[in-house]
C-alpha cells in the first residue's frame, strides 16, 4: 500500500523516513514516529489511515491507545514521589496502603510492586471487562490476593494490574490519581499531548485499533518461538486472560478511553512521548525545564531484575523470556532499545515502543493502530530503531 508520509526528519535521519514509509509494504496502516538526538526532534512523521477502512487519515494531532508504553510515562510520574521526599523506593507498599497486608504481602517493597515481582500479575476472582472501570473493587482484590507466588523471588508480567496498583499508591500518598498527577507535573510542563484518562472531547482525535487477526498479507513465522499464547500457563492466564481484552470491541470504547489504567490505556502521540524520554535522556532536563533530578531518575532506572544467560529461573513468569526491569521501566537487553546498554524505556501490545538512550542523548517512539501478528521475524519498531542507529553512527 502507498501512502503519503507527512511530518518532517532532519537530512542525516532521510533513511530513517525511507523506512517508516515502507512498513505499508508490510502491514501497517496507519503510525507515527517520533525521534529526539541531543535534545532536538530529528524525525517527527506520520502516515496512513486511523481506521481499517482507510478512509480516514492519521494527522498530526492523532491521538492511539499505546498499551503498555503507559507504564514507563507512569513509572517516570510516580518517580516524582521520590524525587520530592514523599516516598522511597525501599519502603514497604503497606506503610501507605495498610490492607495490602493480606495474604503475607507485609514485607513488599514499592520497588518489587513496580517492578513486576509482588505476584500480583492477577486476581482469582473471574473478571469482566467492565469490572475494569471500578477502581474500587480493583484495589480491593489486588490487596487481599494472595500472590501467585512468593514474592521478591521471581517476576512476572503484571500487564494489567500494574495500573492499580502503582495508581492506588500514589492516591495513598499524594490524594490525587496517577493521572492528575501526570497532567500537573508532567503533561503541562512540557506540553505533551498524552493523557491518563482520556476527555471525552478528545475521542474524535483517537485512532481505531486493529487486531492482529485483521492484518493485511501472510506473516512468516518459520523457525519463530511460540508465543506463551499459544500454551498459556497459569500466570499468563491470570495476567493477560482475566479478562481478555478485544482491541475493537474493549479498547476502542468509550469506557476505556474514559478510565485511567496506568498500566495499559494511555492515550498520546509519538512526539509528546519522545519528548519526555528526551528529558530522561538528558538527565531529568530538556532545553531548560526541569522536572526530576537526575540522583532520583538513576533510582528509577536502577536494575531491579537481573537475568543470567541460560538461566530458565530468571525467566519472566508470564511471558517465558528474560527481562531487565527497574521499578516501572524495562531495562536494554539484547538491542531492544539500541546498542545502548544503559538504555530504558517500554514497549506496547501490538508493536509501539519508547525508549530513552542516555548514552546517545537520544529517545525514540513509534506508535500505531495495526497490531502486530504473533511470530513475526522483525518487528515494525526494530526496523525503525535499526536505521535509526546507522544514521547517528555514520
Amino acid at each position: 500500500m502507498k501512502v503519503d508520509i507527512e511530518g518532517r526528519a532532519d537530512r542525516r535521519f532521510e533513511s530513517v523516513k525511507q523506512t517508516f514509509e515502507g512498513l505499508w509494504l508490510d502491514i501497517e496502516v496507519g503510525a507515527a514516529l517520533s525521534v529526539y538526538w541531543r535534545g532536538e526532534p530529528v524525525v517527527d512523521l506520520w502516515g496512513g489511515f486511523t481506521d481499517r477502512e482507510l478512509k480516514q487519515r492519521w494527522r498530526e494531532d492523532t491521538l492511539v491507545n499505546v498499551y503498555s508504553v503507559t507504564k514507563g510515562l507512569a513509572a517516570f510520574t510516580f518517580a516524582l514521589l521520590v524525587d520530592d521526599g514523599d516516598v522511597s523506593y525501599e519502603d514497604k507498599v503497606a506503610d501507605y496502603w495498610p490492607e495490602f497486608t493480606a495474604n503475607g504481602k507485609g514485607q513488599v517493597t514499592i520497588a518489587q510492586l513496580l517492578s513486576h515481582q509482588a505476584g500480583l500479575c492477577g486476581v482469582d476472582e473471574t473478571l469482566s471487562v467492565a469490572d475494569l472501570y471500578d477502581w474500587p473493587k480493583m484495589v480491593r482484590l489486588l490487596a487481599k490476593q494472595k500472590p501467585y507466588w512468593t514474592p521478591g523471588t521471581a517476576s512476572g508480567y503484571h500487564a494489567v494490574t500494574w495500573g492499580y496498583l502503582a495508581g492506588e499508591l500514589v492516591w495513598r500518598i499524594k490524594g490525587k490519581t496517577l493521572g492528575q498527577l501526570f497532567l500537573e507535573r508532567v503533561a503541562k510542563p512540557l506540553s505533551l499531548e498524552f493523557y491518563l484518562g482520556l476527555p471525552a472531547e478528545e475521542h474524535n482525535r483517537c485512532a481505531t485499533l486493529i487486531g492482529p487477526n485483521h492484518a493485511r498479507g501472510r506473516v512468516p513465522t518459520s523457525g519463530v518461538k511460540p508465543s506463551p499464547s499459544e500454551s498459556p500457563n497459569k500466570y499468563f492466564k491470570a495476567s493477560l486472560l482475566n479478562p481478555s481484552i478485544s482491541p475493537f470491541k474493549d479498547a476502542c470504547s468509550k469506557e476505556w478511553r474514559l478510565a485511567e489504567i496506568a498500566a495499559s490505556n494511555g492515550h498520546g502521540d509519538a512526539r509528546s512521548i519522545a519528548k519526555l524520554y528526551a528529558l530522561m535522556a538528558a538527565g531529568g532536563q530538556l532545553n531548560g525545564t526541569r522536572l526530576i533530578s537526575s540522583e532520583t531518575l538513576a533510582l528509577a532506572t536502577a536494575p531491579e531484575v537481573e537475568v543470567e544467560a541460560q538461566a530458565e529461573n530468571k525467566l519472566d513468569l508470564v511471558t517465558g523470556t528474560q527481562i531487565r526491569r527497574s521499578p516501572g521501566f524495562i531495562l536494554s537487553r539484547g538491542g531492544n532499545y539500541g546498542p545502548g546498554i544503559n538504555s530504558f524505556g517500554h514497549a506496547g501490545a501490538g508493536g509501539s515502543m519508547a525508549f530513552a538512550d542516555p548514552d546517545s542523548e537520544l529517545s525514540f517512539c513509534y506508535v500505531m493502530n495495526q497490531m502486530q501478528p504473533d511470530g513475526q521475524i522483525e518487528t515494525r519498531a526494530a526496523r525503525l530503531i535499526n536505521a535509526t542507529y546507522r544514521c547517528i553512527e555514520e
